[in-house]
């Protein structure tokens, strides 16, 4: 027996109460002239009001139809506008698996994705407008995958970088793909920016960018580390380096102080690295004298970094 087109929009689905959600506003005459006429499609769509998750693809476009037109004449923050709303969202969620399904494989989990699109869908749902004639899913899927891009955009990236550079990096990517299969071999900086027509500066700017997408672990241990240590393990160690430019500094005006023969030889020693025979063999003196002259030159800059440090 065909169900009658006020019951349709106003009965609610399965394991809901069962007052009435509100005077109609729109007759059932009214939504019975933009539905198919016989009893067995009243009776098909009566089943996806009662369990929209479920219902057939086609089912579900005929009764997003009504129930759009249906939710454009009711007044927001009633109980049939949030039913009507609620029951909109369940029959198009497959659409926001659509969209996901879009984006191939990512790190995000599928939970997360789905809570995004489906905010996507309810703010199709709510800037909708039936009259204009436009398919439901026309409108919705482009809305939907815009809201998804937009939490990859804000959320997913390890370091914010600007959305201009965010896009340059995602067209980067599709001319490397494409350049690569026809050059057979990887672009470069000045091939990119020649495919896109963009100044290399600007192709160097975006390749950096794409870096701050995913961030390392600390706990990571860099392929081919030799020392097997993880960069944690470097973290908070006093660099040796720091002290080493310290004494060069220290030792410049020491060095300036000693008899030109003993800066020449501790160039020779130290910057040429020559042993002392070769020292000696430049300098017509022998290794012996070589040795008392070094260590006689080398402890007076130690008394003096001493006295300094003092």
């Amino acid at each position: 027996m065909p169900v009658p087109t006020d019951e349709l929009l106003l009965s609610a689905p399965a394991g809901a109460t069962s007052e009435p959600l509100g005077t109609p506003s729109v007759s059932g005459s009214d939504i019975t002239g933009s539905l198919p006429g016989s009893g067995s499609v009243a009776n098909a769509l009566a089943d996806a009001l009662a369990d929209p998750a479920h219902a057939a693809p086609a089912d579900a476009r005929e009764l997003s139809r009504v129930l759009l037109r249906r939710l454009a004449g009711l007044e927001e923050g009633t109980r049939e506008y949030s039913y009507v709303r609620s029951t909109l969202v369940e029959l198009n969620l497959t659409l926001v698996r659509f969209a996901i399904r879009r984006f191939g494989r990512t790190k995000e989990p599928y939970e997360d994705l789905l809570q995004v699109g489906s905010v996507g869908l309810i703010k199709a749902i709510d800037r909708f407008d039936p009259t204009l004639g436009v398919e439901f899913t026309t409108y919705a899927v482009p809305t939907i995958v815009g809201e998804i891009r937009r939490h990859f955009r804000d959320t997913t990236w390890s370091v914010h970088v600007p959305r201009r550079l965010q896009e340059l990096r995602l067209d980067l990517a599709k001319a490397a793909d494409a350049l690569a299969q026809t050059l057979d071999r990887e672009p470069t900086v000045a091939d990119l920016a020649q495919y896109l027509s963009l100044p290399e500066e600007e192709v160097i700017e975006g390749l950096a960018a794409a870096n701050a997408h995913t961030a390392g672990s600390l706990d990571l241990t860099a392929p081919g580390d030799g020392d097997g240590q993880q960069p944690a393990d470097r973290l908070g160690r006093v660099d040796g380096g720091y002290g080493l430019v310290e004494n060069l500094v220290a030792l410049k005006p020491l060095i300036a102080e000693l008899p030109e023969r003993e800066r020449l030889i501790l160039s020779m020693r130290f910057t040429e690295d020559l042993t002392q025979s070769q020292i000696g063999a430049r300098l017509g003196l022998s290794q012996m004298h070589v040795s008392r002259l070094l260590s006689r030159t080398l402890a007076k800059l130690r008394t003096g970094l001493a006295s300094d440090e003092i």
